[in-house]
């Protein structure tokens, strides 16, 4: 008889504590906020709804409904988001999974993980919500997460159904396919259990077989006691709420957000780092200081303004990039020719803007590696294409004036009578001696007397033997002879 008293008790409180909270009765007045999420959870979303929870506090929001259309994305955004939307205690939180044209009508993966992390859930008739295991793309398919990562999605989605009011055993079906769950009969409606929770009470139909992970429609979320209604539509669900549609302020993404979205996607980062290092290559092959440097400057800064805006620029990665410049600068202007200098050089600014892409140091998880590799072949891949470019420009620019143009050179010395300003007396194939390094612009000795010379791009040291190639009246081009 003891035994069974405290069964019932336990019982008792493990329904009770799987009841969502539900919405006080009366609001605080206040403005109430829509956060609509319709796209991949990824970083820069973290970022769109930290500015957006905080423009609620500031205004003394109430209630904050997040409308979540989502097939999943990255874990650790999501985890990132499910902490924030954790932290709100200052006005209670709504997850709200709607239907129609426009969306997916589906909350899964890691749009599952964040329905949790709210106060309470609606749905409506015809939407899902499950399947928040983590898995990853390979060749063969999609392929779920090793067991530290499944744990760590597991722990945190039973921690979630725990802190709100929501089944244990049904938030951990949906991430772990291990998991039996049953329908059984309590005193609350019908609730899905697994057989080591049920007890003495008698095993219904079973809802989740073993291997398989849970997804649940919006009837049976409502059925089953985890939503707290099933409406049709915004204004269905501010009736639920108990609010009017002029009470309700939708936080679209602004155009700045959209730009810094634009700007930290892979396409434009990729297009932005190949661009720099073209740029790059042609101020420190230029003297002085001019139109490149500027375009190289304002390239790399856009790819970290928008690697810090979405939160993975740390000091590690400018401190890399710095040291990378430096020592490309020290190959260039004091050490000749090119070597281990400058390749370590290349190297640091690769992997600062690696790491300026993600917001680890070294890969741990399998998603992390996978995310790792994608982010090298982009700045690879980068790289790859700055490399034809900056050959087409060593043969082509040169001849062009737009070099000249483009470039703030030093002042060149004074000319004097033994250093005529026309070359016509200059044949093409004469000899010279490199006085200065050419970069491309440079002194040389041709018959005794010193000239400005330059050549179509390459990069010669002091005291090479040179040979006049062209000779266009005012300017003499050369090559290593």
């Amino acid at each position: 008889m003891l035994g069974k008293y405290f069964f019932l008790t336990f019982l008792f409180v493990f329904l009770f504590s799987s009841i969502p909270s539900v919405l006080p009765e009366s609001l605080p007045d206040g403005p109430v906020y829509l956060i609509p999420v319709k796209e991949e959870i990824d970083p820069f979303l973290s970022i769109y709804l930290k500015r957006s929870i905080l423009k609620a506090k500031e205004d003394n929001s109430p209630l904050i409904i997040f409308e979540l259309n989502t097939f999943g994305g990255r874990v650790d955004s999501a985890l990132e988001i499910t902490s924030l939307i954790g932290s709100i205690q200052w006005a209670h939180t709504v997850a709200y999974i709607p239907s129609g044209s426009e969306g997916t009508g589906v909350s899964w993966s890691a749009g599952a993980l964040i329905s949790f992390s709210c106060d309470s859930i609606y749905m409506d008739s015809g939407t899902s919500i499950g399947a928040a295991a983590p898995v990853y793309q390979t060749a063969e398919g999609m392929v779920m997460a090793e067991e530290k990562v499944v744990s760590a999605v597991r722990g945190q989605m039973a921690a979630l159904a725990e802190k709100n009011g929501y089944s244990r055993s049904i938030a951990l079906a949906m991430v772990d396919p291990d998991i039996e769950l049953f329908e059984v009969k309590t005193t609350e409606g019908i609730r899905l259990l697994t057989p080591e929770d049920m007890g003495e009470l008698e095993k219904g139909k079973m809802v989740c077989a073993e291997g398989k992970l849970l997804t649940l429609t919006a009837g049976e979320m409502e059925k089953y006691g985890m939503s707290s209604a099933t409406v049709s539509g915004r204004e269905s669900l501010y009736d639920a709420l108990s609010i009017t549609q002029s009470s309700v302020s939708i936080l679209e993404k602004t155009t700045s957000d959209w730009i810094v979205a634009f700007l930290s996607s892979a396409a434009v980062a990729s297009l932005l780092i190949m661009v720099g290092i073209v740029a790059l290559y042609m101020e420190v092959t230029s003297p002085g200081f001019g139109i490149p440097g500027t375009i190289a400057l304002v390239c790399f800064v856009l790819v970290f303004i928008s690697s810090t805006l979405i939160g993975n620029l740390g000091s590690l990665e400018l401190l890399l990039f710095l040291m990378g410049i430096i020592l490309l600068l020290i190959e260039v202007f004091i050490i000749p020719g090119f070597g281990i200098t400058g390749i370590t050089g290349i190297i640091l600014i690769l992997v600062s803007l690696v790491l300026a892409r993600q917001d680890f140091v070294i890969p741990e998880y399998s998603w992390q590696w996978d995310l790792f590799r994608q982010n090298l072949f982009y700045v690879s891949l980068s790289l790859m294409g700055a490399i034809p470019l900056i050959a087409v420009l060593m043969i082509f620019l040169p001849h062009s004036r737009l070099f000249n143009r483009l470039i703030l050179k030093e002042t060149p010395p004074v000319l004097t009578e033994h250093e005529p300003q026309k070359h016509s007396h200059i044949t093409i194939g004469e000899k010279a001696l490199a006085l200065t390094d050419l970069r491309p612009v440079g002194k040389a000795e041709i018959r005794g007397t010193v000239y400005i010379v330059q050549t179509e791009g390459e990069y010669l040291e002091m005291d090479s033997p040179l040979i006049v190639i062209h000779n266009e009246g005012l300017r003499l081009v050369v090559k290593r002879g």
